[in-house]
């Protein structure tokens, strides 16, 4: 127990490495499978990144406590074990200050786009580095005045600074919090946020507990096993749950991987609840197609809309259709619903107006900088301006080839079918034959009462012969 407690490789240092690894594995698990089993379509915006990130600071705060601790035994010390590479550098601001900071961001994020309705004034690259600034400076003071010694333990005098700045970060996730608990949320991100405060201050707490135990008390064999092998365990608990509650992909909280049959989310539409038809519609049962007609008249009709996205898919230009249709899914939403028209407005602005969005369309810089600096992410004609553009766009380039193409052709011939299909249907469903159609009831020889009468009056016929 002695020498183990020195050099690491106790029996109960590999058991804790073993469930630490069970726990990184299930943590990518829950952030992969997702997308590779239910084919979840993700935006690459600061949502996506953000859970990247914190699945890289969780790996990072696991391996810092591994190797600076000393859970596992090796022959000699290497200079990559260096403690102030591990416990100055790696575990505080790239491990459990990067993990902090990616929710505080997250709230950061949810507090200006649903209270003040506005995207963030700061992008996210640019406040997780503000935020990092104090372990940073903390991180730098202790390698500068090589406060560690070979066991990568501090001085007392300095346990207490670095334990209260663990706490200090749980303080700004709380306000950011409560200032946005009023919001009526879809996707339940306040009760999501409360729950990871939670996890985090209980987490911290034993945290810091065993960690100022394995700090203060070297001489202790037995406690200096006991306290390393709970601050992993901790450690590996806290980071599957943190992120598991994560609320940074809506539409992954839509998904349960317990579930045979998981619902199928394949827009943001789809995942508020708005229905498939409803301001789209088509104009009767079989609309006609005018190419004479203006191009937003027809793609009013959904049937066209179908046909015109696949013809400019086909094309290599189907953003500007899908985003014209998305659009038109974010008017179906009642404008006594703010909540949910900056889900879509967010949706839309992070998958087809940010620059490198994945679908992002050919609008001009001042448009797209009206969208991107809006007071209001709820107003009604947010993408007016867009949509005009993008309109003329379409009409100058994608309907001139439209016409003359194979979607155009098969669209004539099914709306063809379909009407001597409902002609046929209409002659079928009458019960009549066209040669006595206009004959009454009262003279019609096939009536049944006069069937009757017919076969009367030829019995009494008879009886006279």
């Amino acid at each position: 127990m002695g020498s183990c407690a020195v050099d690491g490789g106790c029996p109960s240092d590999y058991v804790a490495v073993a469930i630490s690894s069970v726990s990184m594995i299930l943590l990518l698990m829950r952030s992969l499978l997702p997308f590779l089993i239910h084919k979840v379509p993700h935006v690459k915006g600061s949502g996506f990144w953000l859970s990247a990130i914190q699945v890289f600071a969780s790996f990072n705060l696991l391996v810092s406590i591994v190797v600076s601790l000393r859970f596992l035994k090796f022959e000699r010390r290497h200079r990559w074990q260096s403690c102030y590479i591990w416990e100055a550098w790696i575990e505080g601001p790239l491990g459990f200050g990067l993990l902090l900071s990616c929710r505080i961001a997250q709230a950061y994020q949810l507090y200006f786009i649903f209270v003040k309705r506005r995207l963030p004034p700061i992008r996210t690259f640019v406040f997780l580095p503000l935020i990092l600034l104090p372990w940073i400076a903390a991180a730098t003071l202790i390698h500068t005045r090589r406060r560690l010694n070979v066991r990568c333990h501090m001085k007392t005098l300095w346990i207490i600074p670095a334990t209260c700045l663990h706490a200090f970060y749980v303080i700004p996730l709380v306000g950011y919090t409560a200032a946005i608990r009023h919001i009526e949320f879809r996707f339940h991100e306040v009760k999501d946020l409360w729950r990871g405060i939670l996890v985090a201050a209980a987490s911290v707490a034993i945290w810091v507990a065993a960690y100022i135990l394995n700090e203060i008390h070297e001489d202790i064999a037995w406690l200096q096993v006991s306290s390393r092998f709970v601050l992993l365990i901790t450690t590996s608990v806290f980071v599957l749950i943190f992120f598991s509650i994560s609320s940074s992909q809506p539409l992954l909280s839509q998904i349960s991987l317990r579930k045979r049959e998981p619902r199928e989310v394949v827009t943001m539409g789809r995942a508020l609840g708005i229905p498939d038809s409803g301001l789209l519609l088509e104009r009767g049962p079989n609309p006609l197609v005018d190419p004479n007609e203006a191009l937003d008249k027809l793609l009013e009709n959904k049937r066209f809309r179908q046909s015109f996205m696949a013809f400019a898919d086909s094309c290599l230009a189907g953003e500007n259709v899908h985003f014209y249709e998305e659009v038109h899914e974010l008017g179906k939403i009642p404008l006594d619903d703010p909540v949910r028209r900056i889900y879509m407005t967010r949706y839309i602005i992070q998958k087809y107006i940010v620059a490198g969005a994945p679908m992002e369309v050919n609008i001009s810089h001042q448009t797209r900088q009206g969208i991107l600096c809006t007071t209001d992410l709820a107003h009604p004609n947010l993408f007016k301006d867009a949509m005009h553009e993008l309109l003329q766009l379409m009409t100058m380039n994608l309907a001139k080839d439209y016409w003359s193409s194979m979607f155009f052709m098969e669209l004539k011939e099914e709306i063809s079918m379909r009407q001597d299909g409902q002609e046929l249907e209409h002659f079928e469903g009458r019960n009549f034959s066209p040669r006595l159609s206009f004959v009454e009831n009262s003279d019609d020889p096939f009536h049944p009462e006069n069937a009757s009468k017919v076969s009367t009056f030829d019995s009494h016929d008879s009886t006279l012969r």
